[in-house]
């Protein structure tokens, strides 16, 4: 691959775009799509149009299949494993062929700390590429140095590329408020605060006005004759903990304190970075799937015996690397224990000392949506398969550790132990005397005591989240376990679902009211499935959830969106085969007897490749008044002066107010259609400058088991319309 001039030229006095070239957003995913579409000419999702069905057919997906692979982007790993393997496989090939690996902020000494003047500038560099090899190349020459150099550092460093200071499942939220950033901003720059307003309002992103105010205005420090040392990469980290961490009356002033330390020490980029990370969102384009390819990388390349290898070998170690790594993650979430261990023993030693482990949750395995009982047969030929009730309930994984320690966590690895004070107690009278460490995944469900009935999701989301007393739980539940993943200290993952199951049945009894297995038949045929499905649905369930019993294709994959589990829901059978989990991103004021509230909103599926939200439809049915009241309560306490800038939408749909991104929603659609004014999946269906939106969008509930980075992506948007 050839060298461009803009890459080049960083190697001198850089002049590099500061943001994301327009190509960057543009750009195909995927293979090629072929296409019948109506093409929706009224500017609203909600207009009173043809609503025929939307087909689409994909043609060759496998034609240039070495081409498109290497554009795909590996965050997709939820939907389609196997290509993305195959892209990583081309990829790591061709960093092989690369002589000299693009060094950019590799220029500090041995065991001095790692710069954090080096590290932005390695993400000003893969913010002004769009090629993934590229920004593949930096980011794995960065953690190259780093090991080499300053290995203490690898972790800090890795958690800035990632914009965290901990694992997911501490649940430590790192986003500071706007209004905070801008008042550090301005003590620290020596203007007003009205005047850094005005800048955002014209810049759109804060990080920038951060670096142009800091850059051309004498900061406090200097004003006083002196400067602080260099930012360091552990400074900046334990300084954002610190942040991360601060509760409490004077809270505010405290962050305010320690981000103008950090600001006054800031030159050249940094004051861009350092913002957007306390914000929360870098917008580089740097997603967690490159982050952890190129830790892989680093780590062969800097094995002394790897230079001695055939060129064939190196793409072998380097692809085994890669497997390795995202296979240990999957399994084992925290970069706290994966990075120490392969500082110690390396790649080739990583699965002994990185294993599934009680206490540390795992992202769950979830389930394809499909859209006919045949296509279930169709998926699951030539296998054993189970038709298990699909519960309408939140997620649970609970963990028991050797110490009798028990913990609950959500679908997005939040700790639910304090929100469920009564499971804690029944799971310990549902596990028998020889059960004594286990990891179970469960569905949580409201339940009527007295009628011994399941009730639906909405009655469950009442229930307090935290300070839950038992004595004072009003909403009770009853607890259906569905797989055992670990039992007294061994893994069950790689065992088949019929052995799990089996294990599970052994190890746990049911007690009525509280704990349950899920309801479930070995079916074969369609008339089987069909009754099945009847029967989930007079039960008050969702539908069925289907499962290959045996073979390799029944292993437990974590965090993977897998074909080998199928969820078939009564609303699937004809329309869109699967509710969106939408972002509110925007509302417009309501009118008539809504004149109080928000009348409609703006929605927003996300993009993690480009780090954005991208509009897809506004809505405004499927709200009683109570839900109105609930939502701009609410709401109105996110309001925004302006969309931030990573917010892709279109003047035509611009709402009277804009909202942080802090909650998601469940949206039912009648069907989809391209739209010249909504930017979901733009230029990936359709013509560069359209995208998908949704019709007749209704709402159904709010997700609070998922952040706004857990939303719908783009890439699942196509999968649903293709």
């Amino acid at each position: 691959m050839s060298k461009q001039t803009k890459v080049s030229n960083f190697f001198g006095k850089p002049k590099l775009n500061d943001s994301i070239p327009q190509e960057k957003k543009d750009k195909k995913s995927g293979g090629k799509v072929k296409k019948r579409i109506i093409e929706s000419s009224d500017e609203e999702s909600n207009s009173e149009v043809d609503t025929k069905k939307i087909k689409f057919e994909r043609e060759n997906e496998r034609e240039n299949k070495t081409e498109s692979s290497s554009e795909m982007d590996e965050d997709n790993v939820k939907e389609e494993q196997d290509d993305n393997l195959e892209s990583e496989l081309v990829s790591t090939k061709k960093l092989v062929d690369q002589k000299d690996m693009k060094d950019v902020g590799a220029d500090w000494k041995k065991g001095e700390p790692v710069p954090y003047a080096g590290l932005c500038k390695t993400f000003e560099a893969i913010e002004s590429t769009t090629k993934r090899l590229e920004i593949q190349e930096y980011l794995t020459s960065f953690f190259k140095h780093t090991i080499e150099l300053s290995p203490g550092n690898l972790l800090e460093t890795l958690y800035l590329c990632l914009n965290r200071v901990c694992p997911e499942y501490e649940n430590v939220e790192l986003g500071i408020g706007e209004s905070l950033l801008i008042k550090a901003i301005a003590e620290v720059t020596g203007r007003t605060t009205q005047k850094v307003k005005n800048e955002l309002a014209k810049v759109g992103d804060l990080g920038k006005v951060a670096r142009d105010s800091k850059n051309s205005q004498k900061s406090i420090s200097s004003m006083f004759g002196n400067r602080d040392k260099l930012l360091t990469v552990p400074k900046v980290f334990n300084s954002m903990k610190k942040i991360a961490s601060l509760t409490g009356h004077s809270s505010q002033d405290l962050k305010i304190k320690e981000i103008q330390n950090l600001l006054i020490s800031c030159r050249d980029e940094e004051p861009k970075f350092l913002t957007r990370s306390l914000e929360g969102k870098l917008r580089i384009g740097l997603a967690e799937q490159t982050v952890l390819i190129c830790l892989a990388q680093a780590f062969v390349m800097t094995d002394k015996e790897y230079e001695k290898l055939a060129k064939a070998k190196k793409t072998e170690e380097l692809n085994n690397a890669i497997k390795t790594i995202k296979s240990v993650y999957s399994e084992l979430p925290s970069y706290d224990k994966i990075v120490p261990a392969l500082l110690k023993g390396g790649i080739k030693n990583l699965r002994e000392h990185c294993k599934l482990t009680p206490g540390i949750p795992l992202k769950p395995m979830l389930a394809h949506p499909t859209k006919s009982i045949t296509d279930v047969l169709d998926s699951v030929e030539g296998h054993k398969f189970t038709c298990e009730f699909k519960y309408d309930g939140e997620r649970g994984q609970i963990h028991r550790l050797e110490d009798g320690t028990t913990k609950i966590f959500s679908r997005n690895l939040e700790d639910n132990t304090v929100k469920y004070p009564d499971i804690i107690e029944r799971i310990s009278k549902a596990a028998k005397t020889n059960t004594k460490s286990y990891v179970l995944d469960c569905e949580v469900v409201a339940w009527d005591l007295e009628k011994h009935i399941l009730l639906p999701f909405q009655v469950l989301s009442t229930r307090k989240r935290k300070d839950v007393k038992e004595a004072e739980i009003k909403v009770s539940v009853c607890l259906f376990a569905f797989d055992l993943l670990y039992l007294n200290g061994e893994s069950l993952l790689k065992k088949s679902l019929e052995e799990r199951r089996k294990l599970m049945n052994d190890s746990f009894q049911e007690i009525e009211d509280e704990f349950s297995f899920v309801q479930n038949i070995n079916a074969t045929n369609i008339e089987e499935i069909q009754s099945y499905l009847d029967e989930s649905i007079k039960a008050n369930c969702e539908g069925l959830m289907v499962k290959i019993l045996d073979g390799l294709e029944s292993t437990y994959e974590p965090s993977k969106r897998s074909r080998n589990w199928l969820k078939l829901k009564k609303d699937y059978l004809s329309g869109v085969g699967d509710s969106l989990d939408l972002v509110v991103v925007g509302a417009f004021y309501g009118r008539g007897k809504r004149t109080n509230v928000y009348g409609a909103f703006l929605l927003a599926c996300y993009d993690p490749e480009h780090e954005e939200y991208q509009t897809i439809c506004k809505i405004g049915t499927g709200f009683s008044d109570s839900d109105l009241e609930t939502h701009f309560n609410y709401l109105k306490e996110k309001e925004t002066s302006e969309p931030k800038s990573y917010f892709n939408y279109d003047k035509g749909t611009k709402p009277d107010v804009w909202f942080e991104p802090c909650q998601v929603w469940e949206v039912k659609a009648a069907d989809l259609s391209i739209s010249p004014i909504y930017k979901a999946a733009i230029g990936q269906i359709s013509e560069a400058s359209k995208g998908v939106s949704l019709r007749f969008p209704r709402f159904i509930r709010i997700r609070e088991d998922k952040k706004p980075e857990d939303a719908t992506t783009s890439e699942q948007v196509i999968n649903i319309i293709c």
